[in-house]
Order: C-alpha cells, then structure tokens, then sequence
C-alpha cells in the first residue's frame, strides 16, 4: 500500500498530489453532486397565523436555487427551519451539514475586530487541514506497519540458515514477527478504519477547498468591498451595510457545504452583486436563496420554488410551493402562464356547475305536478321531446355523478394578489424649485455634489457602496448636516422619506400606524395627531397592506411586509416629494415592479438611491452618478 504514503507526504499541496489523492478527490467531488437538500411535509403556524403547510422541496447539489413568495408567505421561516434554528410543527428535514445562514448580524460583540471574524471564518478549514494532515501521516504509518508484515517476494524466500532458525529463536520472535499487542494494550485503528477515515477527511477538506482558504479570504474581502477597511476596525465602527457584507463575507470564506441566503444583495453593488452570483454558480453545494433581487436570480440560479399559492383541488389544503427549472425570467413567464390557466380553468369549471346544478334541478321536476306552467315548460323543453323514460333517467344520473365529481376535483379560486394600486395627488406647480444643493461635501463619507431638484421632476442616484448615496439624502432631507456646503429648500415643503431599514415602533398596530400618518397628512402643519387605538376606521392602503394585517402589531411583520406598511403610512402623509433609499429592498415582485412603474407615471417629485439593476435599467428619468 505504498500510495497511501505518498498521499499522506502532500496533503497540504493539492498540485503536487499522487494519483492516489486524485482519484480520493475526483471521489469526494463525485459525492458532493449527490448532497441534496430535502424537507418533506413541513408546517408551522405562529399563534396568530399559519405560516408553512405541508411544504415538500429538494434543492440538488450544484443547481442554485431561488426561493420566492410574496411578503409574509414564509421564505424566511423556512430558511431557519432548515438550517435548524426553529422546529417546524411537523414535517422531516434533511441538510448537509454544515449549514450556512447568512446572519443579517453578524454574531460578534462589537469590541470584535474584522481579522477576528475572519479567522474565526477559517477556523474550520484551519482544523480540518490539521486533521487530514494527522490522519494521512496515520495512514502512511500504517502503509509501513502492512509492508513489514507481508515482505517483498526477495524477503519471502529468505537464506537457509534465516529459513530454519533454532528452537530456541523461533519461539520468541514469533510474537514480535507479527505485531501481537501486549496484554490489556488498546487495540489501534485497522489500516482500513484509517484510510475510511482519511477519505471522509478528504471528501470535507474538498468540499471546504481548505488548500485556497486564505486565497479565498482575500479574494471575498476584495470581492465585497471591504479589503479597504482597516483589518483592526471594530464591528462598532463600520456602517450597517458593511457589516451585513461582512456577514456575507463570514459565510462564503467559512465555505459550508450547504448555502442558505436571505436577501444576500441588499447592500451590493453591481461588482459585488457579479462576485457573489459567479461564487453561487461554483458552490458545489446545495444553495437555496430568498432574494427579491431580480437581475441577481437571473444570473445565479439554475431552479425556483415559489411560496405563493397555486392551481390545487378545493378539498385540499392551501399550501406547498411550486418548483420551476430555468432562471428568474423562466420563472417569470413560466408563471404568469400558470395563472392565466388557472384562471381559466377556475372559470370553466364554475360556469360547468352552474349547467350541471341547473340541469340536475331540472331534471329531478320532470313528471312532477304541482309546479306552475314555468317549469313544465322548462321541463318539457329539455326532456319532453325524447319520450323515453329511461333516457331521461341515464341523463339525470350521469348529470348528477358529473357534478359530484366536479365539485370534489374543482379547483380553488385564485387568490386576488396584492397589487400597489396608485400614488397620491401630486401638488406644487411644475417648474418650481424644491431643493438644491450647492457643493455639499460629508468629511470623510460624501465628496461635494451639486444639484437641483423641480417639482414633477425625477431623479436616481446611482453609485457604489460608500460612494454616499444615503449620506447624500440625509443631508438632502435636513436628517444629517453637511460639512460643508448649503442645501435650500422651502420650509413648508412635505418630504415622504423611506430609508434602507425599517424600524418598527414597539406597541403599535399597523392601523394604528396608517391612522397616525393619515393624521400627520391631514394636519395644517403638518403635525400628527397620534392614532386612536379604538378606531376601526380602514385607512388607504395603496394595494400595499392586506387588510387582514391591519391589528398585527408591527413587530411581528416581516421585513416585506413592514417596509409596504411604512411606504403606505408616508404616502398617506400626502407628501410633495418622495425621498426613497433603495425602495426595492425586500419588496415582492409584483409591489416592486408595479411601484417602479407608479413613481415614473406620478406627477410628484421622486429622488432614489439604488443599486437595483432592474430598476435603473427602465429608469427614463434623469440620473446622478456618485463615485
């Protein structure tokens, strides 16, 4: 077993390998294709509702895959159900471990340094490189143990005097000949038990790529934009969007075998957008993404599921998920398809049962006097004019087993999906100026920048992270004060501003909130009133809220389902210029694209800071780039 020797002699260097670790290797890959993701009839209710039911999903190894839904359907319940985080109330699930769930936080103190989080990435590829490294020097050693105890052919036919020793020699030699263990000594791993042990090493330090680790650390840091900060920089330190691509980073220099991501691209630009798809098409894992992020499905996944209900049996239960093959825009045809044919059909089958239950009705009155002259007319239109009784009775009963049949196979009705319906009245007259900007600069996070804005007018601002966008719309706003330079703005002008992080107010109902804000836009000065818990008045909802959330307190709402509510409540303020930093973030995409095309159509003023490519493709107004 000599190549087990020189296997174990280049462990650390995987291009000087025998082609015994070659083949171990081309293994181990040829496992991983296998490593699929399943669950099977997972459920999950929260107190106040049903969140999951019956969901069976498998996402292969390899074949990158988008989860969908719309906000509030249970994309991310289930992504911490999956990586074992939250117990289902029934159902099985199966993840190759270990399972890596980007953290929207990273689970450090704040004192904690960026070279601490990413060591402590590498501690894993750390460990197992030491533990292939002592496990391939076991197996040499047990390589050499089995070649002296079978010899060569030479030393198989030894001298005359070696073949025939005395006596007194060959008794006690004999035990050290063949390794026998002293009495009570513990019996050590077979040459087998060493080398199954060895291949599992190998088939995870693969999977891991341990041999590029500190390779791959530099190259995610560069990838995400943060190799330019200060390797002592503590947590507490550094923005929200660069720790939550640090949490990003953690997980892909961490390099589990299994992949689960919530929103990964919410704070990427367009580079660390294209870094992150390419680093998801070459996982050789399972990968399962909830993301909103159109453009990004499209590059990275190969396969959908989507959360959403679809065309099933009335009798059944609502729930499950859907899986399509293809990217984000296969999924987006693929499923509009599926509506309009479930639609469709939902429609045939209710004008069907109307005939059949107006036929069966019929039929039965046939013969029956006592019904006023309607109905023997009626009757005799249908059925009189064939004279044979039997006729009539086969075409009441296969009436009657048609219609039992197509109300226990009937589809159910599809639900009506949550559209953002309009934007209020514009105000102001066109061509007057309500903000301009002269040179304003923010030492150290915003370089100076000049515009002006007009009334009716529309502009996105563009740039990389750390290039200033939401510096520059605090600054904007009067939420932050420039370093130097002035902004001019009338006093009395209503800004309707929607920043990246929502923040919900503890306490407070989402009619509650819609009613303050009603009140704060109902004001003379603009001044809200404060909601009244008791009022069951239904605010507008812009085809943003479901009317069902109104008493769920805004805690207990998705990051979905919270930023509609705070889009609704600050156009219910009837502002005159909408301030929205990346508007898009956790928005469905039905709201996101029906809201994109509302801001275009709106006779207000609207200025945006985004990096959603969708959203800056279609963009026809004007544009400022920051770099």
């Amino acid at each position: 077993m000599p190549s087990h020797s020189s296997a174990a002699s280049s462990v650390g260097a995987p291009a000087a390998r025998s082609t015994s670790t070659s083949n171990r290797a081309a293994r181990a890959d040829a496992g991983a294709s296998g490593l699929h993701l399943r669950g099977d009839g997972i459920s999950l209710s929260y107190p106040d509702r049903r969140v999951l039911t019956d969901v069976d999903l498998v996402v292969p190894a390899g074949r990158p895959t988008g989860l969908l839904g719309e906000n509030g359907s249970g994309k991310t319940t289930l992504l911490l159900i999956l990586a074992g985080q939250l117990s289902p109330d029934s159902g099985t699930v199966i993840v190759p471990k270990p399972v890596g769930l980007l953290h929207q936080e990273l689970p450090f103190a704040g004192t904690t340094t960026l070279a601490e989080v990413v060591e402590d990435a590498l501690s894993r590829s750390r460990r197992l490189e030491r533990e292939l490294t002592a496990a391939g020097e076991a197996l040499a050693a047990a390589g050499e143990a089995l070649a002296e105890a079978h010899p060569s052919a030479d030393e198989a036919h030894p001298s005359a005097d070696e073949a025939h020793p005395s006596a007194d020699e060959a008794h006690p030699s004999a035990p050290a000949r063949h390794g026998s263990p002293a009495a009570g000594a513990t019996t050590a791993p077979t040459p087998a038990q060493t080398a199954q042990l060895y291949d599992r090493l190998l088939a995870e330090a693969t999977l891991a790529d341990v041999w590029n680790a500190d390779r791959r650390a530099e190259d995610v840091l560069h990838g995400l934009h943060l190799d330019d900060v200060p390797s002592t920089t503590r947590l507490e330190e550094i923005s929200g969007g660069q720790r939550e691509r640090l949490a990003l980073a953690h997980l892909l220099i961490a390099r589990p075998t299994t992949w689960l991501l919530d929103e990964p691209t919410n704070h990427l630009d367009d580079d660390g957008a294209a870094f992150l798809a390419a680093a998801v098409r070459a996982h050789p894992g399972p990968v399962l993404i909830a993301s909103h992020d159109r453009a990004f499905l499209d590059d990275a996944t190969a396969a959908q599921l989507d959360l959403d209900p679809a065309e099933a049996p009335l009798r059944t239960p609502v729930g499950g998920l859907t899986s399509y093959t293809g990217g984000f825009s296969d999924y987006l045809l693929a499923r509009m398809d599926a509506r309009e044919r479930w639609e469709q059909r939902f429609r045939r089958e209710q004008d069907e049962l109307d005939r059949l239950r107006e036929a069966v009705k019929d039929a039965a009155q046939v013969g029956h006097a006592g019904r006023g002259p309607r109905t023997e007319a009626r009757a005799s239109k249908k059925f009189y004019a064939d004279r044979n009784a039997k006729t009539v009775s086969r075409r009441l009963r296969d009436a009657r087993a048609r219609l039992e049949q197509l109300e226990d196979e009937q589809v159910r009705k599809p639900p009506a999906e949550l559209h953002f319906t309009r934007l209020p009245v514009a105000t102001g007259g066109a061509g007057t100026v309500l903000l301009a900007a002269t040179q304003v600069a923010v030492e150290d996070r915003l370089d100076p920048v000049s515009l002006s804005l007009s009334a009716g007018e529309k502009l996105l601002i563009t740039g990389a992270n750390g290039s200033g966008k939401s510096t520059l719309l605090g600054v904007l706003t009067g939420r932050l004060q420039p370093t130097t330079g002035s902004v001019s703005r009338p006093r009395s002008l209503r800004i309707g501003y929607l920043g990246q992080d929502d923040e919900a107010i503890p306490g407070r109902t989402v009619r509650q909130h819609l009613g303050a804000a009603a009140s704060a836009g109902e004001g003379t000065d603009g001044a809200a009133t404060g909601p009244d818990p008791d009022s069951r008045e239904v605010p507008e909802l812009f085809g943003l809220v479901h009317p069902r959330d109104l008493d769920r307190p805004l805690e207990l709402l998705s990051r979905g389902q919270l930023r509609r509510v705070m889009l609704a409540g600050l156009l219910l303020e009837g502002p005159e210029l909408l301030v929205l930093d990346e508007p898009t973030n956790h928005l469905a995409l039905v709201t996101a694209t029906r809201l994109e095309a509302a801001l275009q159509e709106w006779g207000g003023a609207v200025l945006i800071a985004s990096h959603d490519r969708w959203l800056r493709s279609r963009w026809q107004g004007e544009l400022l780039a920051l770099h």
